[in-house]
């Protein structure tokens, strides 16, 4: 699905990411792990095209993304969500969803300015693939409150539903659990279950390591903008390598 050769990164004089090699297979869950600071935010933002790498390339089945614009690497079948929650907060919860389905629909503005058949089916269609992902992803209710309203928790998964929208083959989710409760997280584990489930590779950064070691098909983990180890969860947990720069306790068991 996707395959990463010598990605490098600098600001300035600062080397963010540093030859980083990766390959994720389809329908994968690939967790992303390290300390603050190691590059893991800054592959995200380079894989989704916030960033172009100084070194390196990026191919999605294949296909070369590297420098891709945001809204191409979109249109090519990547999604993501990010650390910080980045909600149309005044907006209905219906709406937040619907601008995710924006790159799919056909309609032109003349549509648009007399209403047109065309025009009323597609919005009729928007309105139900909004309301499915919704409910895909637990939120029920009434969808036309404003997205504030929801629960933190929910944000989260109101944000998901978003990306969900743009139909993804990929979906990257930056520490998706950040601010919930241990009911939450379950919660956003059964989804992202469901959704590898459907047939969507899913890579993930977090600093929940329960949630990383109960969830993840492979662990990757960084360290000053270098992949440092690789490989299943068991393995991750007694890497010396891995314990030393991030995950230990003196014991060398995951903390």
């Amino acid at each position: 699905m996707l395959k990463v050769e010598g990605l490098t990164m600098r600001f300035g004089g600062l080397k963010a990411l540093s030859d980083v090699d990766l390959e994720v297979a389809g329908k994968e869950i690939r967790a992303i792990v390290g300390p603050n600071g190691s590059g893991k935010t800054t592959f995200f933002n380079v894989l989704t095209g916030v960033y172009r790498p100084v070194a390196g390339r990026v191919l999605l089945e294949g296909r070369d993304i590297t420098g891709f614009q945001p809204y191409e690497i979109t249109r090519a079948g990547v999604a993501r969500t990010f650390q910080n929650i980045r909600l149309f907060k005044d907006m209905s919860i219906l709406e937040n969803v619907q601008v995710g389905l924006h790159n799919r629909l056909r309609g032109k503005v003349l549509d648009t300015l007399l209403a047109t058949s065309r025009k009323l089916a597609e919005d009729q269609w928007a309105r139900n693939q909004a309301e499915e992902l919704l409910d895909f992803v637990g939120i029920r209710g009434d969808y036309h409150q404003p997205a504030h309203s929801l629960a933190y928790g929910k944000q989260r998964l109101l944000e998901m539903a978003r990306a969900l929208a743009t139909n993804p083959r990929l979906l990257m989710l930056d520490e998706p659990t950040a601010g919930m409760n241990d009911s939450e997280r379950d919660e956003l584990s059964a989804v992202i279950k469901k959704l590898r489930g459907s047939g969507l590779t899913i890579i993930l950064i977090e600093h929940h390591m329960k949630f990383v070691m109960s969830l993840a098909d492979l662990v990757t983990v960084f360290d000053s903008g270098a992949k440092i180890a690789e490989g299943v969860p068991e393995e991750i947990q007694s890497n010396p390598v891995v314990v030393e720069a991030y995950l230990g306790r003196e014991d060398g068991e995951i903390a």
